[in-house]
C-alpha cells in the first residue's frame, strides 16, 4: 500500500554575503544526525546553479509526528540557533502532503 501519511519538506536558504561556506557547513552538519532519526525517510541537501547559489533541503518524514520530533532534537535546536546570522532572508519552508496517492 502506498505511503499516504508521509510528509515532505522543502526548505530554501539564501546565504548572507560571504556566509555561504559557513551556511553550507552548518547544513551539512545536519545530514547524518537527521538521517539517523527513526522517522526520517530522506534528508538531502542541494544547491542552486547560479552565481549566488541558495541551498535547498529536501526532507521526507514518515508522518507529521516524525517531523515534529525532528524539530525537537538537540541537533535541530542547535542549528536553528546559529542560522539567522548566516542568512540574507528568512528560510522559505514548504510542508507538503501527498495529493495523488492511489490507495
Amino acid at each position: 500500500m502506498p505511503d499516504q501519511n508521509h510528509v515532505t519538506v522543502i526548505a530554501r536558504f539564501t546565504p548572507a554575503p560571504d556566509r555561504a561556506p559557513q551556511l553550507r557547513a552548518l547544513l551539512e552538519g545536519m545530514i547524518d544526525p537527521t538521517r539517523s532519526e527513526p522517522g526520517c525517510r530522506s534528508y538531502d541537501l542541494y544547491t542552486t546553479e547560479s552565481a549566488a547559489p541558495d541551498f535547498v533541503l529536501l526532507e521526507r518524514y514518515q508522518d507529521s509526528a516524525a517531523l515534529k520530533a525532528h524539530r525537537t532534537t538537540a541537533h535541530y535546536t542547535a542549528y536553528r540557533a546559529q542560522l539567522s546570522d548566516l542568512l540574507a532572508k528568512p528560510v522559505e519552508v514548504c510542508v507538503l502532503r501527498p495529493a495523488n496517492v492511489i490507495g
